[in-house]
Protein backbone atom coordinates (compact mmCIF):
# COMPACT_ATOMS: atom_id res chain seq x y z
CA UNK A 1 0.00 0.00 0.00
CA UNK A 2 1.45 3.21 -1.56
CA UNK A 3 1.37 5.79 1.15
CA UNK A 4 0.74 9.77 0.37
CA UNK A 5 1.21 12.54 2.76
CA UNK A 6 -1.31 15.45 3.02
CA UNK A 7 -0.51 18.92 1.54
CA UNK A 8 -0.83 20.84 4.66
CA UNK A 9 -3.03 23.09 3.69
CA UNK A 10 -1.96 27.12 5.11
CA UNK A 11 -2.76 27.82 8.95
CA UNK A 12 -5.50 30.72 8.59
CA UNK A 13 -7.04 29.87 5.31
CA UNK A 14 -10.81 29.99 5.69
CA UNK A 15 -12.87 27.05 5.37
CA UNK A 16 -13.87 26.65 1.53
CA UNK A 17 -17.58 25.85 1.11
CA UNK A 18 -19.14 22.75 1.31
CA UNK A 19 -22.65 21.82 -0.35
CA UNK A 20 -22.62 18.10 -0.93
CA UNK A 21 -25.57 15.24 -0.98
CA UNK A 22 -24.43 12.77 2.53
CA UNK A 23 -24.67 8.86 2.03
CA UNK A 24 -28.24 8.48 2.32
CA UNK A 25 -29.29 11.69 0.07
CA UNK A 26 -30.27 14.48 1.82
CA UNK A 27 -27.90 17.46 1.08
CA UNK A 28 -25.26 19.09 4.08
CA UNK A 29 -24.03 22.84 3.75
CA UNK A 30 -21.42 24.34 5.25
CA UNK A 31 -23.48 27.71 4.95
CA UNK A 32 -26.45 26.11 6.51
CA UNK A 33 -24.42 24.98 9.69
CA UNK A 34 -24.75 27.16 13.05
CA UNK A 35 -22.14 28.67 14.23
CA UNK A 36 -19.65 26.76 16.43
CA UNK A 37 -16.46 27.04 18.18
CA UNK A 38 -14.90 24.41 16.42
CA UNK A 39 -14.95 22.54 12.52
CA UNK A 40 -13.87 19.41 11.87
CA UNK A 41 -13.47 18.25 8.18
CA UNK A 42 -12.64 15.11 7.43
CA UNK A 43 -11.85 13.11 4.09
CA UNK A 44 -11.79 9.63 4.30
CA UNK A 45 -13.69 6.68 2.19
CA UNK A 46 -14.46 3.22 3.16
CA UNK A 47 -12.01 0.77 1.12
CA UNK A 48 -8.60 2.36 2.60
CA UNK A 49 -6.60 0.34 5.22
CA UNK A 50 -5.46 3.50 6.84
CA UNK A 51 -9.16 4.86 7.43
CA UNK A 52 -10.22 0.76 8.61
CA UNK A 53 -7.24 0.75 10.95
CA UNK A 54 -8.46 4.41 12.81
CA UNK A 55 -12.50 4.07 12.38
CA UNK A 56 -13.92 2.98 15.54
CA UNK A 57 -11.62 5.29 17.99
CA UNK A 58 -12.64 8.04 14.54
CA UNK A 59 -16.50 7.22 15.38
CA UNK A 60 -15.71 7.26 19.18
CA UNK A 61 -13.42 10.66 19.55
CA UNK A 62 -15.39 12.16 16.98
CA UNK A 63 -18.89 11.35 18.92
CA UNK A 64 -17.27 13.20 22.05
CA UNK A 65 -15.75 16.05 20.17
CA UNK A 66 -19.77 16.99 18.75
CA UNK A 67 -20.81 16.25 22.18
CA UNK A 68 -18.64 19.21 23.16
CA UNK A 69 -20.00 21.56 20.71
CA UNK A 70 -17.30 20.83 17.49
CA UNK A 71 -19.12 20.63 13.83
CA UNK A 72 -17.79 17.12 12.39
CA UNK A 73 -18.10 16.11 9.07
CA UNK A 74 -16.55 13.89 6.75
CA UNK A 75 -15.80 13.32 2.93
CA UNK A 76 -16.12 10.99 0.48
CA UNK A 77 -13.90 12.09 -2.73
CA UNK A 78 -12.85 8.69 -4.28
CA UNK A 79 -13.89 7.91 -7.92
CA UNK A 80 -16.90 6.00 -6.87
CA UNK A 81 -17.25 3.92 -10.48
CA UNK A 82 -13.97 3.03 -10.41
CA UNK A 83 -13.84 2.34 -6.83
CA UNK A 84 -17.67 1.14 -6.39
CA UNK A 85 -17.06 0.87 -2.76
CA UNK A 86 -16.73 3.87 -2.26
CA UNK A 87 -20.59 4.72 -3.90
CA UNK A 88 -22.85 5.99 -1.37
CA UNK A 89 -24.83 2.50 -0.94
CA UNK A 90 -21.55 1.36 0.72
CA UNK A 91 -20.95 4.67 2.42
CA UNK A 92 -24.55 4.28 4.23
CA UNK A 93 -23.54 0.67 5.28
CA UNK A 94 -20.02 2.13 6.37
CA UNK A 95 -21.83 4.69 8.62
CA UNK A 96 -24.28 1.98 10.15
CA UNK A 97 -21.08 -0.25 10.69
CA UNK A 98 -19.06 2.15 12.51
CA UNK A 99 -21.58 4.09 14.08
CA UNK A 100 -20.36 7.63 12.60
CA UNK A 101 -22.67 10.03 14.09
CA UNK A 102 -21.46 13.19 11.20
CA UNK A 103 -22.91 13.35 8.15
CA UNK A 104 -21.07 11.25 5.14
CA UNK A 105 -21.01 13.19 2.49
CA UNK A 106 -20.22 12.31 -1.44
CA UNK A 107 -17.92 14.51 -3.22
CA UNK A 108 -18.66 12.63 -6.64
CA UNK A 109 -17.11 15.57 -8.74
CA UNK A 110 -14.07 16.31 -6.27
CA UNK A 111 -14.08 19.95 -6.28
CA UNK A 112 -14.46 19.94 -2.36
CA UNK A 113 -11.30 17.79 -2.59
CA UNK A 114 -9.60 20.21 -4.57
CA UNK A 115 -10.64 22.93 -2.36
CA UNK A 116 -9.41 21.58 0.34
CA UNK A 117 -6.21 20.50 -1.12
CA UNK A 118 -6.98 17.22 -0.03
CA UNK A 119 -4.65 14.90 -0.69
CA UNK A 120 -4.79 10.98 1.28
CA UNK A 121 -7.40 9.41 3.65
CA UNK A 122 -7.52 10.10 6.07
CA UNK A 123 -6.81 13.96 6.39
CA UNK A 124 -8.12 15.99 9.15
CA UNK A 125 -8.71 19.47 8.95
CA UNK A 126 -9.87 21.26 12.18
CA UNK A 127 -11.16 25.16 12.02
CA UNK A 128 -11.91 27.92 14.72
CA UNK A 129 -15.24 29.59 15.61
CA UNK A 130 -14.25 31.98 12.38
CA UNK A 131 -13.55 29.16 10.43
CA UNK A 132 -9.99 29.91 9.89
CA UNK A 133 -7.98 26.75 9.70
CA UNK A 134 -5.77 26.69 12.86
CA UNK A 135 -5.15 22.04 12.51
CA UNK A 136 -4.46 20.03 9.38
CA UNK A 137 -2.94 16.57 9.57
CA UNK A 138 -2.61 12.96 11.12
CA UNK A 139 -5.78 11.47 13.38
CA UNK A 140 -2.66 10.52 15.39
CA UNK A 141 0.74 8.30 15.04
CA UNK A 142 -0.55 5.16 14.32
CA UNK A 143 -0.58 3.48 10.98
CA UNK A 144 -1.56 0.06 10.09
CA UNK A 145 1.33 -2.36 11.19
CA UNK A 146 3.26 0.04 13.84
CA UNK A 147 1.86 -1.25 16.63
CA UNK A 148 1.04 2.65 17.73
CA UNK A 149 -2.47 2.60 19.66
CA UNK A 150 -4.99 4.08 18.01
CA UNK A 151 -6.08 7.09 20.05
CA UNK A 152 -6.95 10.06 17.91
CA UNK A 153 -4.82 12.02 19.93
CA UNK A 154 -3.53 14.74 17.31
CA UNK A 155 -7.00 15.92 16.09
CA UNK A 156 -8.59 15.62 19.67
CA UNK A 157 -5.89 17.78 20.87
CA UNK A 158 -6.42 20.28 18.48
CA UNK A 159 -10.16 20.13 18.89
CA UNK A 160 -9.91 20.08 22.53
CA UNK A 161 -7.10 23.49 22.09
CA UNK A 162 -9.91 25.51 20.08
CA UNK A 163 -12.38 25.25 22.56
CA UNK A 164 -10.93 25.84 25.54
CA UNK A 165 -9.35 29.13 23.43
CA UNK A 166 -5.78 27.41 24.12
CA UNK A 167 -3.41 27.43 21.36
CA UNK A 168 -3.50 24.50 18.90
CA UNK A 169 -0.37 21.95 20.26
CA UNK A 170 2.51 22.08 17.56
CA UNK A 171 4.35 19.98 15.61
CA UNK A 172 1.62 19.72 13.37
CA UNK A 173 1.96 16.62 11.43
CA UNK A 174 0.93 15.44 8.12
CA UNK A 175 -1.83 12.45 7.67
CA UNK A 176 -0.55 9.62 5.96
CA UNK A 177 -2.32 7.56 3.92
CA UNK A 178 -4.06 6.42 0.68
CA UNK A 179 -4.09 8.70 -2.08
CA UNK A 180 -7.31 9.88 -2.99
CA UNK A 181 -8.72 8.04 -5.96
CA UNK A 182 -9.13 11.00 -8.60
CA UNK A 183 -11.52 10.65 -11.79
CA UNK A 184 -8.88 10.22 -14.50
CA UNK A 185 -7.80 14.16 -16.05
CA UNK A 186 -9.63 14.94 -12.78
CA UNK A 187 -6.09 15.06 -10.73
CA UNK A 188 -5.13 18.05 -9.26
CA UNK A 189 -1.29 19.69 -9.28
CA UNK A 190 -0.42 18.20 -6.24
CA UNK A 191 -1.17 14.79 -7.33
CA UNK A 192 1.61 12.53 -8.21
Amino acid sequence: MAAVPSTMLELGTLAPPIDLPTADGTRWSLADQPPSPALVVLFICNHCPYVKHIAPALADVTRRLQADGATVVAVNSNDAERYPDDGPEAMGAEVAERGYAFPYLVDADQAVAHAYRAACTPDCYVFDGERRLVYRGQFDDSRPGNDVDVTGADLDAAVRAVLTGAPVPEPQHPSIGCSIKWRPGNEPPWFG
